[in-house]
């Protein structure tokens, strides 16, 4: 993850990403599927050695899985064949 980008738009612009629709078109907010305070204390990098813990929500038809500030996957909970995607880092 780029230092200056929030896990919060990584997150928003990985599924805006998968809908073919710009990350300010994104509707609802983010904040309307999790805390997303409590998403970017969890995932603020301090230190290179630190372990992250998972979070997993479900945002605008896609379940996100939050592994680290760099392993964000997708899966379209909307298709019937639902393959997790890794989109960001791993």
């Amino acid at each position: 993850m780029d230092g200056e980008q929030s896990i919060c738009y990584t997150v928003v612009a990985t599924v805006a990403e998968h809908k073919g629709v710009a990350p300010e078109a994104m509707q609802p907010p983010l904040h309307t599927a999790v805390d997303t305070d409590a998403l970017e204390t969890l995932f603020r990098t301090t230190d290179g050695d630190r372990a992250y813990p998972t979070v997993e929500f479900t945002y605008n038809g896609y379940r996100i899985r939050v592994d680290g500030p760099d392993a964000i996957s997708v899966d379209n909970t909307h298709q019937s064949d639902t393959q997790t995607e890794p989109i960001y880092g791993q």
